[in-house]
């Protein structure tokens, strides 16, 4: 149907006439004396231009489904208020616009620029349902506006930039539905935006969502939002940067909570450098890819980074359940003074690091239980104030070092601070690690827990490095053979808590200065299988070469526990193996340096069995009297001395030192009578000191 043609100028003429109007043109009625008069122009096509630029019109305006062929001029101009519904506009001038009530725009399509450049608006913005185009500048420019009530643009659709710079709105900014298409730049500019209330933007984007230095008094939505943007088109050097970001909240101040949740997708890099968030962060379900995007010419710095977040404080959770993350997780220095969660989550980021927050600080749990992780997790220097718990999580594909072939570990934690436990044991399936687990310098408060965890896939990896990890429990009961080496020098726990299969680790496993009080499962004084299987694994994780501390402090732990038997027996395995050590590296001599190690063994136990010097003394004195005794009878040296002769009582004045029993010195020993005297002398002289040195010690405890 054609609309009824009215000159622009006409709009405000005659406004002194009766409602009773006979014209037919339009109509001035009055609501209450107190309320402005309205201007209601329906069905119409204003020809001509409304120019209204710095006029102050005392009226309220209203255009209902009309169409205007030049862009309304309202430039300086101060108005009740003005509405537009369902009307047809090729723009709209308002800059520096002051209005008494709202500014709405309502089901409208404007095919130019809508201009709202420092206006002040004492009531609400509506840009409900409406279609906004333009092209080579923003859709809607309104830098700087005034809103004291809110902003509402749910389904709304703007090609071009919508553009809110330095914007200043007193209630909520709503754009729920709404779709923003600039795909080559920004979809939605807001920098340095204030919203006194919540800002929603449960919306569809192509282009960026630019939100920096923003402050947002109460709750940030973007629940169930869709943002994508076109290619980068700069590339950059700068390592810091994100060419491909589809949201921007740099150093952004939300009061209350962040929802990127339930159903949010975007198709590039979620960016929160250095923001504040009062409340909670929310990333339930959301699906982030910055690894597909295409790219064009080279390779940007940036790429790959999935969500941004370095140095931001977040005074509730960060909710992560369920996410689907293509590529890195940088959190370096991020502050969360409730718990971190990625519960369930899948984060692929292969042959790189998947997360990476070195020196975040979490008040409470850091916890990514059951996922599904293709990449490594850097968490060096992470202070965590309750536990850090991977259970039953898969981690593959680790990434590797910059300037090194070698890879990186599936889970670094050096230098970590674990309020209580690190928890990398089976959950629900096995704690898979294929690049192992670093915990080098790590303090943990209670536990660190491996029961069930595989650690390792290459022989020539490092499965665990625990070197100068101090934690009171260490729970080692692994479901497989570590697959390479594990260094736990230098350690400190107070329970070991291990099993067979731990000590098969196909690499070395280094033990130097690792010190543990006690066992999970403590060693019963009359189970001596027990400790002689423990010699064995020891041997087989030394790859049997000789290092005395693992032996010394296995029985260090068994002397404070009171089981001294035991702790001779480690010491005498301990000495064994030095002997064939030095043997070894012996050429012509380690023969008989064998063969002295195997005298000092079997007779003394290399002076940890002085019972057994007890045994070999009483050995020599019975086979060197039932020599004497039928033997020719000595030759006295003194003819005159008429001793009677008694090989048992000669015999062990020969055999015991010091003490003289009479019979030494008054009988001469031919032959091979002599030889055997004097190796009974030189015998007595050793199993005596020994017996004595042993005796001493008994006598101390």
């Amino acid at each position: 149907m054609a609309l009824s043609k009215l000159p622009a100028a006409d709009v405000l003429r005659g406004l002194g006439e009766s409602e009773n109007n006979s014209s037919g043109t339009w109509r001035l009625p009055r609501r209450k004396a107190s309320v402005s008069p309205v201007i209601r122009v329906v069905d119409r096509t204003i020809t001509g231009a409304l120019d209204l630029r710095a006029v102050e019109v005392p009226y309220l305006l209203e255009f209902v489904r009309c169409t205007f062929e030049e862009t309304p001029d309202l430039r300086q101009s101060r108005i009740a208020g003005i509405e537009f519904n369902e009307c047809s506009l090729p723009g709209f001038a308002g800059r520096n616009l002051s209005s008494d009530n709202d500014v709405a725009f309502i089901s409208c399509t404007v095919t130019g620029q809508l201009d709202l450049v420092d206006a002040d608006i004492a009531g609400t913005l509506v840009l409900r349902d409406s279609t906004f185009h333009s092209r080579g500048r923003p859709a809607v420019q309104a830098d700087r506006v005034t809103l004291a009530g809110a902003l509402l643009g749910f389904d709304l659709r703007t090609s071009g930039e919508l553009r809110l710079a330095g914007a200043r709105i007193g209630g909520n900014c709503n754009l729920n539905g709404a779709v923003l298409d600039n795909e080559d730049g920004m979809a939605l500019n807001a920098n340095g935006v204030q919203v006194g209330g919540n800002m929603l933007c449960s919306f569809t984007a192509r282009g960026t969502v630019f939100l920096t230095n923003a402050k947002i008094s109460s709750a940030l939505s973007l629940r169930g939002a869709n943002l994508s943007r076109g290619p980068a088109t700069v590339d950059t050097t700068d390592p810091h940067a994100d060419p491909n970001a589809t949201l921007v909240l740099d150093r952004t101040d939300v009061s209350g909570d962040v929802g990127l949740d339930r159903g949010f997708v975007s198709a590039g890099t979620l960016r929160l450098v250095n923001a504040n968030i009062g409340g909670s962060l929310s990333l339930v379900g959301a699906s982030v890819d910055a690894i597909s995007p295409p790219q064009t010419g080279n390779e940007p710095i940036g790429r790959g980074r999935a969500l941004h977040m370095d140095g931001a404080q977040i005074g509730g959770d960060v909710v992560g359940r369920n996410m689907r993350i293509k590529g890195q997780l940088r959190m370096v220095d991020l502050h969360v003074r409730g718990s971190l969660i990625l519960d369930g989550s899948r984060l692929e980021n292969p042959q790189a690091d998947c997360v990476l927050a070195n020196r975040c600080v979490v008040g409470s749990n850091f916890a990514v239980r059951d996922a599904e992780v293709e990449g490594g997790l850097e968490l060096r220097g992470v202070n965590v104030g309750a536990n850090l718990d991977l259970r039953g999580s898969r981690l593959i594909a680790p990434g590797r070092y910059r300037h090194q072939p070698k890879e990186k570990p599936s889970l670094d934690i050096g230098g970590a601070i674990i309020g209580r436990d690190l928890v990398c044991a089976q959950g629900d399936k096995e704690f898979v690690a294929h690049g192992g687990v670093r915990c080098r310098r790590a303090t943990i408060g209670r536990m660190a827990n491996f029961n069930g965890a595989v650690l390792g896939y290459k022989l020539d990896s490092h499965a665990l490095n625990g070197m100068g990890m101090q934690v009171q429990e260490l729970m080692l009961n692994v479901v497989t053979p570590p697959k390479g080496d594990v260094t736990l020098r230098q350690g400190r726990c107070t329970s070991l808590d291990d099993n067979a299969i731990f000590w098969q680790a196909t690499g070395y496993i280094d033990l130097d200065d690792f010190r543990y009080d006690s066992l999970a499962s403590p060693i019963d004084l009359r189970d001596d299988a027990q400790v002689e299987l423990r010699l064995h694994w020891l041997r087989q994780a030394t790859r049997r070469a000789y290092r005395p501390r693992p032996y010394d402090q296995f029985a260090e732990m068994l002397q404070a526990s009171g089981n001294d038997e035991h702790a001779s027996t480690v010491m005498i395995e301990k000495q064994r193996l030095r002997y064939k050590a030095l043997a070894e590296g012996m050429r012509f001599y380690g023969p008989l340096v064998l063969l002295w190690s195997w005298l000092q063994r079997s007779m003394v136990g290399y002076g940890y069995r002085p019972a057994r010097a007890l045994g070999w003394l009483i050995a020599s004195w019975l086979l060197g009297s039932l020599w004497f005794e039928f033997k020719p009878d000595l030759v006295p040296i003194n003819a005159d001395d008429h001793l009677p002769w008694n090989a048992w009582l000669y015999t062990i004045d020969l055999v015991v030192p010091i003490v003289d029993f009479g019979n030494k010195n008054r009988w001469q020993t031919p032959g091979a009578s002599q030889w055997i005297a004097s190796g009974l002398i030189v015998t007595g002289w050793m199993l005596a000191t020994t017996v004595a040195a042993g005796l001493t010690r008994m006598l101390k405890r």
